[in-house]
């Protein structure tokens, strides 16, 4: 459903106008996402529908263009309305990035300043966005919007001969683990199925311990399957027909993204994830795709930094940018997530389960 939003006063480019959809029920969300070269799998109508199945956040877009014409550009937003953690409007929620697609600095600037007007109004703490590249701080014309994080951002160049992308990949961390991780005798399994699905779950919940966070609910994924669909594959690689690592990818257009991965780091020395990324990264060759995007990772994870680094050693800072940015509050937060995290490392794999059901709709 598509409506006009009353103009603000103080917006500098009169000749626009800010209208609102739902990229879900409004097919142009769809048609846009198909044809803008900046939309990635995380502008998905299906990725949407998962959001919005397991967390209950309700997705909706804000567009220069009119209810009755095709939509140009757009910048869709998740509104998250939550007792414990308060209302916002986040761009995307467990998405790695996000770009705006608008093919003008006057279209996007137009759209953040409106919704800048508008936060009072509409009882928001906060927006925040995650573009791959730009600076908001500079295309926004310095109006409030600051770095609320920075990760580092892994995408292999796959437009080479598949050969020559191997040679590219450090000698020692990466080629020589993928040459062990056969002599091994590793074996894979792929697809969609309840039973792979739970061999995954199992490891991540595992790998959630070792890293003292609680494990994403179960029913993200099973959504995030069922709607995305042959668009998501699991691999799990297997010693002895034991599940010892496994990773979930994305495909949209001609790049496979990785999204999620976890281990039993009792098998650490046989190099099954490097394997896993191999295998997955030749598929997506195979099948044509062009870039194999390896996802955002933490300035502060030291040993997954370096693991990424050694397949792509020059890789992009990835910004997400918020109005209004308040760093007391983010001191906080920061020294309230050492202490659950301290907490976490002593609770049983049941309660962790629990606990993940209820906290990540309040954190995303």
């Amino acid at each position: 459903m598509s409506g006009p939003l009353p103009a603000d006063e103080l917006l500098p480019v009169p000749c626009f106008s800010c209208h609102q959809l739902d990229p879900i029920q409004d097919s142009r969300w769809a048609a846009l996402v198909k044809r803008h070269p900046k939309a990635s799998v995380f502008h998905s109508v299906e990725w949407l529908r998962a959001l919005r199945h397991t967390y209950g956040y309700e997705p909706v877009a804000f567009t220069t263009s009119p209810p009755t014409g095709e939509l140009e550009n757009g910048i869709v937003f998740c509104r998250i309305n939550s007792w414990l953690t308060g209302s916002r409007l986040v761009s995307l929620p467990f998405s790695d990035h996000c770009e705006p697609l608008c093919d003008s600095v006057e279209d996007a600037n137009f759209l953040f300043r409106y919704l800048q007007s508008t936060l009072a109004h509409q009882k928001w703490k906060y927006l925040q966005v995650r573009p791959i590249a730009g600076n908001l701080s500079e295309t926004n014309d310095g109006t409030g919007f600051l770095p609320a994080a920075t990760y580092f951002l892994h995408t292999l160049d796959l437009r080479p001969d598949l050969d020559e992308v191997f040679r590219s990949l450090d000698k020692d961390s990466v080629q020589r683990r993928i040459q062990r991780a056969e002599r091994a005798g590793l074996t894979e399994r792929c697809g969609r199925s309840e039973e792979l699905l739970k061999e995954f779950y199992d490891l991540f919940v595992i790998t959630r311990r070792r890293q003292r966070v609680p494990p994403t609910p179960c029913e993200w994924f099973r959504n995030v399957i069922r709607e995305l669909g042959e668009a998501l594959e699991i691999r799990v690689a297997y010693k002895d027909e034991s599940p010892i690592a496994a990773i979930i990818t994305l495909r949209f257009k001609e790049v496979v993204c990785y999204k999620y991965g976890c281990s039993d780091a009792r098998f650490n020395k046989f190099g099954a994830t490097s394997w896993l990324f191999w295998r997955a990264i030749a598929a997506a060759k195979r099948s044509g795709a062009n870039e194999f995007d390896m996802g955002r990772t933490q300035l502060d994870n030291l040993g997954l930094l370096a693991f990424k680094n050694h397949w792509v050693p020059h890789p992009k800072r990835l910004v997400y940018w918020q109005y209004p940015y308040a760093s007391t509050r983010e001191s906080a937060r920061s020294w309230q997530l050492k202490f659950a995290k301290r907490a976490f490392s002593f609770m049983p794999d049941r309660i962790l389960r629990i606990i993940g059901q209820l906290i990540y709709r309040h954190v995303g």
